[in-house]
């Protein structure tokens, strides 16, 4: 009886406590339910964005490739528009430099031209002095001649007194030979210019047209081909006349004519020569491309050798 007594308010709470659970576990579940939701829906918005981000990145995919196709087809223009316009300014350039050479040698033509000119003006106002001296002289009186006295020789008028000299004196004009000689030269008779200017030398050696017939001398050898006569020559404008007028041109043609005749160092001295005493005037850019030309540059300085002629 007792025992009953104890079961009936056990069994009494017993529903109760059941009743409690069951409703905590429902609850349990609608937030399992609510959570589960929440991670399909953010799921969800993830793929949505994933696929934004592919579809963009295939965008700036598509875009870099047509980046690189309109740069690759830039520089192909570009580099198709500079070899143009490279191979345009070099043939200017080579078409300058052929000018510039022509205008070089014209303005060394007429610079000779000048100086003989000015040569033959100084020559013109020597004969018009000598011949002022002897109109001069013609308008003076007559000296009586001495009277013969027998014994004593030969009066004036004989040949004793009037021989020796009269040979010796040129019968052409130093400016004449020296024009005949370059008329000759220019129309291409090379061997009476020779010989002209070889007879001025003799007649005038001495004259300020000296050292260009010397120079012309060795240009007919050069021309001729006859190198060993044409050094010799050019050697003499060097040796006999120094710091003349046509220095600078018998050296650049002595190193043309050594580097003719196979000798490059000796011809590369002679254009560094004139490089070095005349910087300033247009020969010594040929000479310096001369020198660039034989792949060679200039050193310290040496003396260029001399040939003697005999």
């Amino acid at each position: 009886m007792t025992i009953w007594r104890a079961l009936v308010p056990l069994v009494l709470i017993c529903p109760s406590l059941t009743f409690g659970a069951s409703k905590e576990i429902v609850e349990l579940q609608r937030d399992m339910a609510l959570l589960q939701e929440q991670v399909r829906a953010l799921q969800r918005s993830q793929d949505d964005k994933l696929s934004a981000i592919q579809v963009l990145v295939q965008q700036a995919f598509d875009a870099a490739n047509k980046a690189n196709t309109s740069v690759a087809v830039l520089q192909d223009n570009l580099q198709r528009t500079s070899k143009d316009q490279q191979s345009k300014v070099v043939t200017t350039v080579v078409d300058l430099g052929a000018k510039m050479d022509s205008m070089t040698t014209d303005f060394s033509a007429l610079r000779e031209s000048v100086a003989d000119i000015s040569s033959q003006m100084g020559k013109l106002q020597q004969q018009v002095v000598d011949i002022g001296n002897a109109v001069r002289s013609i308008q003076a009186p007559a000296v009586a001649p001495p009277t013969a006295v027998p014994g004593n020789g030969p009066g004036p008028g004989t040949g004793a007194s009037s021989g020796g000299t009269a040979g010796s004196i040129p019968q052409v004009s130093a400016e004449t030979l020296y024009q005949n000689a370059m008329r000759d030269q220019g129309g291409g008779k090379d061997d009476l210019a020779l010989q002209e200017f070889s007879q001025y030398l003799m007649d005038f050696g001495n004259t300020s047209l000296a050292p260009s017939a010397q120079f012309h001398i060795a240009e007919i050898h050069l021309k001729q081909n006859k190198l060993d006569d044409a050094l010799q020559e050019f050697d003499m404008v060097l040796e006999k006349y120094p710091d003349n007028s046509k220095t600078p041109d018998a050296l650049y043609m002595k190193g043309v004519t050594l580097v003719k005749m196979g000798k490059r160092t000796q011809g590369k001295q002679e254009f560094c020569e004139l490089v070095k005493r005349f910087p300033a005037i247009d020969l010594a850019g040929k000479a310096r491309s001369q020198v660039k030309n034989l792949g060679l540059t200039c050193g310290p300085s040496t003396t260029p050798t001399r040939r003697k002629k005999s």
